[in-house]
């Protein structure tokens, strides 16, 4: 079988939303109940009152797998993007916004039903986020807009955790894993938070032993998925069943997993963390890019963690500084 052409490094499936990003107190989450460092789903009402309550900030689009491919994009690589927003301005606005990062993007907007979702992230002064997310439009998306062309196209096809809640993303999830598999494509999967862990860990774990080669996760989450607080046997346990994995450890930088392979990667200094939302996604878009172009996994995790210095020194979470600049100023290969 002759296989299409690789012309793509990286295709995302993920939740297109628009991130609004202020700073807060903890008091201004304990009084609204919110758990520090939480993803939480919200609906249309408590979205438009938590707004209400927010300070002045930022709207910037976002989405985790976004996020993620506009980093492919800033390192110079080939990426492309399949969500669903709505036909209204903030639909408009991330739209214009992924396109500029350089990604592919043209899947059918939603003409009716709930508008373009949107995840409001409160940051105290330590960078931490707490993010409530009303997901709109960006759920609603099915097998149906998988595009086979672009998921047979290229060369890793990741997937957001966060898309795993409803049922109807998980079938396309199901459906891109499949076309990729047969165009001998790599899937990848982040497990994006805690409590997507928690949620659905059995759903995951079979997801990921049929149908992910590479899974991408921090600390916590792997933590969570296999309910252990012992990191080398989640790893082991991670290790057998998929190809490839990395995992984010803050500070203490990276451990990247391929079979009895345990490659330590340091985090890159920063003068200040000012905002750790999307660090862990851009930390994808080096580590993925990387593995796209068939560098080492040592020389992935490194620009994973070049990313994620980058976007964790800035208010929010998509690079502000060519990664492709910083990487070649530090000798790094692409």
């Amino acid at each position: 079988m002759t296989l299409p052409p690789i012309r793509y490094d990286v295709c995302a499936v993920g939740n297109a939303i628009v991130d609004v990003l202020a700073p807060c107190s903890p008091e201004f989450l304990s009084a609204r109940g919110l758990q520090p460092g939480s993803m939480q789903l919200v609906d249309e009402t408590q979205s438009a009152a938590l707004y209400d309550d927010m300070a002045a900030g930022v709207e910037a689009s976002g989405g985790s797998a976004g996020n993620t491919v506009a980093g492919v994009g800033s390192y110079g690589g080939r990426a492309a993007y399949i969500g669903k927003v709505s036909e209204d301005t903030l639909g408009d606005v991330f739209a214009h916004d992924i396109r500029a990062a350089g990604v592919a993007f043209d899947t059918p907007r939603l003409g009716e039903g709930p508008s373009t979702g949107r995840c409001l992230i409160n940051v105290t002064d330590d960078g931490q986020r707490t993010m409530c997310t009303f997901l709109g439009a960006a759920n609603q998306l099915t097998a149906d807009d998988i595009d086979p062309e672009m998921i047979g196209e290229s060369a890793i096809v990741y997937l957001e955790g966060y898309l795993f809640d409803p049922a109807p993303a998980r079938a396309a999830f199901e459906r891109a894993a499949d076309i990729a598999h047969r165009a001998g494509r790599k899937v990848a999967i982040t497990l994006s938070d805690t409590f997507v862990a928690a949620r659905w860990r059995a759903e995951l774990l079979a997801f990921i032993e049929q149908s992910a080669d590479i899974v991408l996760a921090n600390e916590a989450e792997l933590g969570a998925l296999y309910e252990t607080e012992d990191f080398d046997a989640a790893c082991s346990r991670l290790a057998a069943m998929v190809e490839v994995a990395a995992v984010t450890r803050g500070a203490q930088g990276s451990v990247v997993i391929k079979g009895d392979q345990r490659v330590a990667v340091d985090a890159f200094p920063v003068d200040k963390v000012v905002d750790t939302t999307g660090a862990g996604d851009q930390y994808a878009a080096g580590f993925l890019l990387g593995l796209a172009r068939g560098l080492s996994l040592e020389e992935c995790g490194r620009l994973g963690s070049l990313a994620a210095a980058e976007v964790i020194a800035h208010w929010g979470p998509r690079p502000m500084t060519s990664l492709a600049d910083l990487a070649k100023a530090r000798g790094l290969k692409l």
